[in-house]
């Protein structure tokens, strides 16, 4: 997405503007409501991922679902109606205030687990932390790690990703019961 890799861009969005569009016309939006503001959640997202200090700590998905949702917010404000209440069927205020703050709890745990994970792949060492940042965030095949890393065939790779993947959760789940 930072090199502006056209497919990339695309993927993204058939991946998440469906679930954008459906939560916006669900809160009483339009389909160009949710049009324009998956396009400018789109270009906030293109503009943080060109800075150098920025580090993504949830997936794209969360991301542009939560700009999404600020940006709905916004603009309901911006027209003088409330996000809140949009809906009669949806309880009262409180509930809604309740669910919202819910979410946000639940987005917060979710950062402290990745964070907790961040750690654990500091403390896992080499080479499991490459290996497995190569299997699973550059989506590597084992052929691939195999070669990469100096494993007889793909298999001894997977094995040793097996290991490894068991010392991580070991170290995570440990970081968890403290």
């Amino acid at each position: 997405l930072a090199a502006g890799d056209r497919e990339v861009t695309t993927e993204i969005y058939k991946k998440n503007y469906p679930i954008i569009k459906g939560w916006i016309i669900k809160k009483g939006g339009a389909e160009a409501d949710a049009a324009d503001i998956f396009q400018e959640a789109l270009m906030v997202l293109f503009g943080k991922v060109q800075g150098t200090d920025f580090k993504l700590t949830s997936s794209i998905s969360t991301y542009l679902f939560a700009i999404g949702k600020h940006f709905w917010y916004k603009k309901l404000e911006k027209l003088g109606r409330d996000p809140s209440v949009l809906w009669e069927d949806t309880g009262t205020l409180e509930d809604t205030v309740t669910g919202y703050d819910d979410e946000i709890k639940v987005h917060e745990e979710r950062e402290v687990h990745y964070d907790q994970l961040d750690q654990a792949l500091e403390q896992i060492g080499e080479p499991c932390r490459s290996l497995l940042k190569a299997y699973y965030h550059d989506d590597k095949t084992m052929q691939e790690i195999s070669a990469d890393f100096g494993y007889t065939n793909a298999e001894n790779a997977k094995n040793q990703k097996y290991k490894c993947l068991a010392r991580l959760k070991k170290i995570f789940f440990t970081m968890q019961v403290r």
